[in-house]
């Protein structure tokens, strides 16, 4: 006859099992990690969010950042004279040399020249990193909107959000890695410019709006979360007795499942009842102009969204005057007068913000639209699209501060000293975040992949 099993005493039990409440804890970690996305980081990030500034329709670089006192000299002249030969446009209206109607002037220690198109941001010159010689492939919109964020002129390809996403995931599992702020302008191209593409569901630009209700059923329908937590369960079951391992269906239950988690989140990011009076007034909430407001309470929310781990967070403008963005065809003074009115309060108020609550060394602001502008007017006071040559900035963890690269010619037409290209600057943004856009792929209709396609390199002579 067995003896009767001895009984464990409590501490021997623990003993015993200690290794399998480690495995279970790390198992827990490993999942949580999972949910958030792989990590594709190939060496110490720099930098642990994106804020991206998106100046569509195309600022002029001569107008703001890159100073060139020829136009002055030579202004009313014909630039087929003055300059020499010109490249096609895209309305062929040639006008007169063009002279900026902003003052320019040295700003900070620095020394920066910045107009007085954008006298907030031009306190704030010793944080930026301008370079002076980007250049685009497109003269149109859309396709260059494709291109700033996909590195693809085409329709269809991932953006530069959905892939830090994908190699990175989000450190908030109630967040998505990539949102997108609307402020009422949604980019030419629309939606696809933040697209994923051939990448998974879950790492597209997720849309908030800033003005009103954030998102649609951002409130639960239901009246009681047994409800709604019923009808969840029902989802998932269906969903999963139907997914036979299918990628797609896989990911769209994993966005369902985040936007439940972004009923309890999403409100609460949105709200600034907690923002103190002093932040409300340095943004602009208070601006008597009403695009100022919009776009204050965007930059505030922005930076609230990197406080709680979101990897990518991008900023489309106010409806300025009307559907004409940075698009200064026709009175160049009243069209980036007005849009620079908008932002250029909160972008100086976020970048003093990240600093003050010692969130710029790991957080990096990109400020850029999709192309500058000519150096001479179309018809009589605008300016026609110029992708030959134009100006954007970084501020924050890993770039130069107080630092200028590249030049154009002495018309600011063209760029001649470090040319660059988007795919140079899409290499540069996967390296602050530890990323070597070079190993960084996906496979997709039979090839590897990656943001960069088979160009770009790191602009390190902007890197601190």
């Amino acid at each position: 006859m067995n003896a009767a099993p001895r009984p464990i005493a409590r501490r021997e039990m623990l003993s015993r099992s200690s290794l399998g409440f480690g495995a279970l804890a790390c198992s827990a970690l490993l999942d949580h990690a999972e949910g958030r996305g792989r990590i594709e980081r190939h060496f110490p990030p720099r930098v642990r969010n994106v804020i991206f500034l998106f100046m569509e329709g195309g600022v002029s670089q001569v107008d703001s950042f890159d100073y060139k006192p020829m136009l002055e000299k030579h202004h009313g002249k014909d630039p087929r004279q003055a300059i020499g030969k010109l490249e096609k446009t895209q309305f062929e209206s040639i006008g007169k040399v063009l002279k900026s109607p902003w003052t320019f002037r040295q700003r900070g220690q620095s020394g920066a020249w910045i107009s007085d198109l954008f006298p907030h941001v031009a306190e704030m010159a010793d944080e930026l990193c301008i370079i002076k010689s980007m250049t685009s492939r497109f003269p149109e919109h859309t396709s260059a909107n494709f291109f700033l964020h996909s590195g693809s002129g085409l329709q269809g390809r991932p953006s530069m959000g959905a892939w830090a996403t994908y190699g990175l995931g989000s450190d908030n599992e109630n967040l998505p890695g990539y949102i997108v702020l609307n402020g009422g302008q949604i980019p030419s191209g629309g939606l696809d410019c933040f697209s994923n593409g051939f990448l998974p569901a879950t790492v597209r630009g997720n849309l908030l709006n800033a003005i009103g209700p954030p998102l649609a059923n951002v409130t639960p329908h239901e009246g009681d979360s047994r409800s709604q937590a019923l009808k969840r369960g029902l989802v998932d079951r269906l969903n999963r007795n139907s997914s036979r391992g299918s990628g797609d269906l896989e990911a769209a239950i994993a966005n369902y499942e985040l936007a439940a988690r972004m009923q309890l989140t999403v409100p609460e990011v949105m709200s600034l009842e907690g923002e103190s009076e002093a932040t409300r007034k340095m943004y602009g909430l208070d601006a008597g102009y009403q695009h100022t407001r919009t776009y204050a309470r965007q930059c505030i929310i922005a930076r609230r969204l990197v406080e709680r781990g979101v990897r990518f967070v991008e900023l489309t403008i106010p409806m300025v005057n009307g559907f004409q963005r940075w698009d200064a065809h026709g009175n160049l003074v009243k069209n980036h007068g007005e849009n620079a009115r908008a932002v250029d309060q909160p972008i100086a108020a976020l970048l003093k913000d990240l600093r003050n609550r010692g969130m710029l060394d790991e957080t990096l602001v990109l400020w850029s639209g999709e192309f500058g502008r000519t150096p001479f007017a179309q018809g009589g006071a605008g300016r026609d699209h110029n992708e030959f040559g134009f100006s954007l900035w970084m501020a924050g963890g890993g770039v130069k501060p107080g630092f200028s690269y590249g030049e154009t010619d002495q018309w600011g037409y063209k760029a001649t000293i470090g040319r660059l290209e988007i795919h140079d600057l899409h290499a540069t943004l996967l390296h602050l975040m530890g990323v070597d856009h070079r190993n960084f792929t996906h496979r997709f209709s039979g090839r590897d992949i990656r943001l960069t396609d088979v160009h770009g390199r790191v602009v390190r002579e902007v890197l601190s």
